[in-house]
């Protein structure tokens, strides 16, 4: 057996790193998820996932939690699944939230909470235009306005997907990363108007259950999906 050179460490290292980044991204995108499902996804084996987990989880990128099952187990130990960390969101990077972090501080100095509430419904403002001309290609179907919102949101740096609720009488909106958790931690204003945002984007109430800023894995929004859209002007 030959031993590999320099180069070929170093390029196995960042084959590595780039496969690690990969289950990071999965995991902060739809966890809670099990190995076995993240193996799934990225077409590897059961013990590729483990070792990078195991990585992960020692530096502190992920955490591991029992699976509650909606039916009943047999015996044994219960299934794990795996949700990103506080660490994972600086590690898929949040430079531009240090920046406004400090803009909003000066901001708040000079105009209080009014000049946080302002900025805030401003950057609201912006999404709801950005995103009206899909959301309104997506028709009035709740489920696929729900789809759609996800779908913008993650092409934003958001990891987020819609996720039916059992019934088929809501649809959930979560958020796996934000690109402005460091601002939203110290400003909620920043959520309570994103919130609002959503609301007018799909038509409908909805419902915020969770968020990163406050400590959550993900930010959750519930959105009823059995009730009619509310039109402009109604």
């Amino acid at each position: 057996m030959t031993t590999p050179t320099a180069a070929e460490i170093d390029e196995i290292a960042a084959d590595e790193a780039t496969t690690r980044d990969r289950v990071l991204r999965l995991i902060v995108e739809l966890g809670p998820i099990s190995a076995a499902e993240l193996a799934r996804r990225l077409d590897l084996t059961s013990a590729a996932v483990r070792r990078h987990l195991t990585t992960l989880e020692s530096e502190g990128q992920v955490e591991a939690r029992d699976d509650v099952p909606v039916a009943k187990r047999g015996r044994g130990r219960p299934a794990r699944k795996y949700v990103g960390a506080a660490s994972a969101h600086a590690q898929l990077g949040t430079a531009y939230a240090q920046a406004a972090l400090a803009a909003l501080t000066q901001i708040k100095e000079q105009l209080g909470d009014e000049g946080i509430a302002r900025f805030a419904e401003a950057r609201s403002d912006e999404m709801i235009a950005r995103y009206s001309e899909a959301m309104a290609e997506a028709g009035d179907d709740l489920t696929t306005r729900a789809e759609t919102l996800a779908h913008l949101l993650a092409a934003d740096g958001y990891a987020a997907t819609a996720r039916p609720v059992p019934g088929g009488i809501a649809v959930q909106v979560c958020q796996g990363h934000c690109p402005v958790l460091h601002v939203a931690e110290a400003h909620h204003q920043l959520c309570e108007a994103e919130t609002r945002a959503f609301s007018e984007l799909l038509g409908v109430h909805v419902q915020r259950l969770a968020t990163l800023a406050g400590g959550e894995h993900v930010c959750t929004t519930h959105i009823p999906v059995k009730i009619p859209i509310r039109k402009e002007g109604s």
